[in-house]
């Protein structure tokens, strides 16, 4: 079968890609690395205190990880705790030696001094606040009962009683109001999820541009020249380059989307919608690279252009900080790059099990930036073939 001139140079493109080795790590696994260094710092499990209480069994011991229902608390003894504080495996240890529990558990309003050992983890300052609120909720409690003690009541009378009046009284709420809805943006998500769809947007058009110095290197060792003297026009030229960069684009965006799916859970939403977002996003990159390797007539020039502007365009499009958290008028400007309309068509998806109709924006203009990308590139390579490098 006779294979098209365009096909034929995407194939070419595509051997190029494959035969550089360094491309399988940068364009495959550093992604997946970001995404993990990303999850951990922003999932859900990142902000979840690990508390650990040390001591023999008593009711202030059981009474205090009663009270700490928003930490993962462990009990250790001494040796263990101080190990896992040193190594960042814990945030605080708290020390419930057997004074404090007898004190605890006595009538009298003695004091119950309980040693705590705080790491050095992020989080530490967390689990404080975690903890001593806990305390104080003990202490109350405490304070209650004494009242009652020495009103005459029995420990059990007065326990019972104040069981009682927890049950009455209406329970205090907390009412959280974010003013910019950054909290809502974020609901459902886990730091995964959002890290993903980042560096997705990142990688593959960070590839696009710096595979722009292949085109360069075939400019140069004529293979350019050679593959104009079959009956292959410019235009077939052009068409070529951007269907192979396209197809490396896809592929690699593919990979990262079920690796993500794999290995971290990545919860990618509409698959469809997912791939449809992916594809112009992909032709815009594509079309982008094609300019770069027309215009530019070095090859380490490119690639340190492609990196410096594909890290420059994917900062200010919302991949390094979420786009949610832009201010208003960075916002607007962040709406130059083709990576803040992806980032908010994937946000769409991911948060809010959009469906075509309500992507159809994003996708429109993201269309539109390709169409420019592949035009602009497309006279540039016709003017990069009259002038030699």
């Amino acid at each position: 079968m006779r294979t098209s001139p365009t096909v034929a140079v995407a194939r070419v493109e595509l051997r190029r890609f494959v035969n550089q080795r360094e491309n399988i790590f940068f364009s495959f696994v550093m992604p997946l690395l970001l995404v993990f260094v990303i999850g951990l710092q922003f999932g859900a499990g990142a902000v979840e205190t690990r508390v650990l209480l040390v001591g023999e069994s008593s009711q202030l011991r059981e009474d205090l990880a009663g009270e700490l229902t928003a930490a993962e608390v462990s009990v250790v003894d001494h040796r263990s705790a101080l190990a896992q504080l040193a190594r960042g495996r814990a945030d605080l240890a708290v020390i419930v030696d057997d004074a404090a529990a007898a004190a605890y558990e006595e009538s009298s309003p003695a004091p119950v001094e309980l040693e705590i050992v705080r790491g050095s983890g992020a989080n530490v300052l967390l689990a404080d606040q975690e903890v001593g609120s806990a305390l104080r909720t003990l202490a109350q409690h405490r304070a209650q009962l004494g009242l009652l003690t020495a009103a005459g009541a029995g420990r059990s009378e007065a326990e019972a009683a104040l069981a009682a009046a927890e049950e009455v009284a209406p329970p205090v709420t907390v009412a959280v109001t974010d003013p910019e809805e950054t909290a809502d943006a974020f609901a459902g998500i886990s730091g995964f999820d959002l890290g993903a769809s980042s560096q997705l947007l990142l990688f593959v058009f960070l590839s696009s541009l710096t595979g722009a110095s292949t085109f360069i290197d075939a400019r140069r060792n004529r293979t350019i020249s050679r593959i104009l003297a079959a009956p292959v026009s410019a235009r077939q030229l052009a068409s070529g380059q951007v269907l192979g960069r396209w197809t490396i684009a896809m592929v690699q965006g593919i990979l990262i989307i079920i690796a993500a799916r794999l290995i971290f859970g990545v919860d990618w939403g509409n698959p469809l919608l997912t791939v449809l977002v992916l594809a112009v996003f992909g032709l815009t990159a594509a079309g982008a690279a094609l300019v770069m390797g027309a215009l530019i007539s070095s090859e380490g020039a490119a690639t340190g252009a492609g990196i410096g502007i594909g890290l420059v365009l994917a900062a200010l499009g919302g991949c390094m900080l979420p786009l949610d958290l832009f201010t208003g008028t960075l916002r607007t400007v962040a709406h130059v790059t083709p990576h803040a309309w992806a980032y908010e068509a994937f946000a769409a998806i991911q948060r809010h099990d959009a469906g075509l109709l309500d992507v159809l924006p994003q996708v429109g203009v993201l269309a539109g930036f390709a169409v420019i990308a592949v035009t602009i590139g497309t006279l540039a390579v016709r003017r990069s073939l009259s002038r030699p490098l």
